[in-house]
């Protein structure tokens, strides 16, 4: 059984923090941060429309367990510091959030090889065991400019519906989880599926060796199973002691 909790075991407040911090810290060390923008949201454990977010402002080596900040899902904070949000950055996630309450943890980033894949025709596609992890779950949501209203809120809402995430047309792209290891597993897989794709592309000149649906389709159900171990149930210990060994303080 891995160390951090299976998807549906109660959860404290204080072990989400520090998994979200890991998240942000681990983007860091991957290179998936966009200086202060973009953000990891979290659901408060026994909590109900309240989200932990970074404080605006940080860069994401800068977030720890303890400066991360709560919210409703009106972007307000809602824990008595004088923390600065981004409630813009945030409508994203409270549209997602509000939407899936089966999913603990929102991902949306400006990720190189993600931004990439954004501006594709033919999105991802099932050319590495990677993409076909997420072969039939990804959706896509039409570029709409900076603002975001509540009506493209609407639609992305609906672009994801029981999805895994989303690729942003020309902006970035979305993971979801129902835990924080969840997402941020599958964003390195889709990051991983699009450099791969993108390389070959250009090595290649576009042409690629796809599989066929049917075997895309078989292996993603291979790689969930039954459906109870999740994505970063196995990987998140090890993930953990990295970043104990190259970016600590997180935990504080």
């Amino acid at each position: 059984m891995p160390s951090h909790h299976m998807s549906g075991s109660p959860q404290t407040e204080d072990e989400v923090r520090v998994n979200l911090a890991a998240a942000y810290r681990l983007a860091a060390l991957a290179g998936w941060d966009d200086t202060i923008y973009t953000h990891l949201s979290a659901s408060v454990p026994g909590q109900p429309g309240l989200y932990f977010i970074n404080a605006f402002g940080l860069c994401f080596e800068e977030v720890t367990a303890s400066n991360l900040v709560k919210v409703n899902l009106h972007g307000v904070v809602v824990d008595g510091s004088d923390s600065q949000v981004n409630p813009t950055g945030f409508t994203v996630h409270a549209a997602v959030h509000a939407a899936r309450p089966d999913i603990e943890c929102v991902i949306h980033l400006h990720a190189p090889w993600g931004v990439a894949l954004s501006m594709l025709p033919q999105g991802l596609m099932p050319t590495s065991q990677w993409a076909m992890r997420l072969y039939g779950r990804l959706g896509r949501h039409r570029y709409e400019g900076l603002a975001l209203g509540e009506y493209e809120q609407q639609r992305l809402v609906n672009s994801l519906g029981s999805l895994d995430g989303l690729i942003l047309d020309n902006h970035g792209s979305l993971t979801v989880g129902r835990t924080v290891a969840e997402a941020y597993m599958l964003m390195h897989i889709l990051e991983r599926a699009a450099k791969a794709q993108l390389r070959a592309m250009a090595a290649t000149g576009g042409s690629l060796r796809a599989v066929p649906d049917a075997l895309a389709l078989k292996t993603y159900q291979q790689w969930i199973g039954d459906g109870k171990e999740l994505d970063g149930d196995a990987e998140w210990p090890a993930l953990l002691r990295r970043l104990d060994r190259l970016s600590p303080g997180y935990r504080n």
